[in-house]
């Protein structure tokens, strides 16, 4: 009799140990994600959140990941790093979460860390271009998003070569952010023997430009790379329309939004920008993208954007490697099939990426698009 109450209690101590992961139960697989939803960001936030949501659905109709449902609790930052460390201690503390999913913005991502990293909790495909994102190497930072150093060391001196161009220019906002596109771009002008003709900065916040294009105007400048994100970008641009200084202009993924052309207008024709994933405009040539595109409309009542598409890629990644985890998922089983995982190009024509246990960026090259007649065109293959 007591040997049959031993391996009772054995057996219904294996049976609780089975599910006893944090976020992880019989029927459901709980995440979170942290967004902007009320503060400057928060036309971007709102957008992952979507694909987040759409993502989500998709999977639970198909029948969850391994028998799991998806639940997804989204917290608001305001992209305030102190609120977004709150929202990190409830969804780690309280909601119980296995994972982070496509938090967005740095020093968001940066504050949140400790408390996730405290439970074990991953951070999976966070939504900004910081080299911090997976370096240096931890276990439970997995990123997908080429670094803004990357992104304009490749690209700048791809354009220079194209167009035979010979005095290269700079304004970026004085902060991390400019400065990693400033120093990418650098390091790519130095690997063609060639280096700023003029350089100038912007403080956060700044809405006037004209003695910065000015000098770029009196210096000749053939190019001008940009490290700006919405309303530098189209101030910028803008301002030197208006004084006929039209050079080439080259900004990072942060200026890939359709934001740039429905706030500057015609006058944003030309821009480049990098990028990997493609914004899906809902008469989009590609049926796969458009059907995706229109699908998304009618679930929201609102057009999808690139932010839509990390978000939903995000999440997509995320439960393709849980599903091959297995039944028995684990941050440890989790990561074992994430470190051999490799994910194909997408419908939006996102790079090939590959993980390991020594690398957890799944790739750092991008490719151009450029505003034509209004809308982005994708211009160049990726970059190597």
């Amino acid at each position: 009799m007591k040997r049959n109450l031993s391996i009772l209690a054995l057996a219904l101590a294996l049976g609780s140990a089975a599910f006893a992961q944090q976020g992880v139960s019989k029927d459901t697989l709980t995440l979170g994600s942290i967004q902007d939803l009320s503060g400057p960001l928060a036309g971007f936030g709102k957008q992952v959140r979507m694909g987040l949501l759409l993502a989500a659905d998709e999977i639970n109709e198909q029948g969850g990941v391994n028998g799991r449902k998806i639940v997804i609790k989204i917290e608001d930052s305001g992209y305030d790093p102190k609120k977004a460390v709150l929202a990190a201690q409830k969804l780690v503390n309280q909601d119980k979460i296995f994972a982070m999913i496509g938090h967005i913005g740095t020093a968001q991502n940066l504050a949140a860390m400790p408390v996730q990293f405290s439970k074990n909790v991953i951070n999976f495909f966070p939504v900004t271009a910081a080299r911090e994102m997976f370096e240096p190497l931890h276990p439970l930072k997995y990123a997908f998003a080429a670094t803004y150093y990357d992104q304009m060391r490749l690209a700048a001196p791809k354009l220079v070569k194209e167009k035979n161009l010979q005095k290269i220019c700079t304004i970026y906002q004085d902060d991390e952010f400019g400065l990693e596109v400033f120093r990418g771009a650098e390091a790519g002008l130095k690997s063609i023997g060639m280096d700023f003709t003029e350089k100038t900065t912007y403080k956060r916040g700044a809405t006037e430009f004209s003695s910065q294009v000015a000098r770029m105007k009196s210096a000749g400048c053939e190019m001008v790379v940009l490290g700006t994100i919405i309303r530098e970008t189209v101030g910028t641009i803008g301002e030197s329309r208006k004084t006929g200084f039209n050079p080439v202009f080259l900004g990072s993924s942060a200026s890939y939004t359709d934001l740039i052309h429905k706030l500057g207008g015609r006058a944003m024709d030309g821009l480049y920008a990098t990028m990997t994933s493609q914004h899906p405009y809902l008469d989009e040539a590609s049926q796969p993208i458009n059907f995706w595109a229109n699908k998304y409309k009618t679930k929201f009542n609102e057009d999808p954007t690139v932010f839509s598409v990390y978000g939903y890629q995000a999440l997509s990644h995320f439960a393709n490697a849980a599903s091959k985890a297995g039944k028995n998922l684990t941050h440890e089983t989790f990561i074992k099939a994430m470190d051999s995982t490799t994910i194909q190009p997408d419908i939006f024509g996102s790079p090939a990426m590959t993980f390991s246990a020594t690398k957890r960026l799944g790739s750092n090259t991008s490719r151009l698009s450029q505003i034509q007649e209004g809308r982005w065109k994708v211009v160049s293959g990726y970059v190597q």
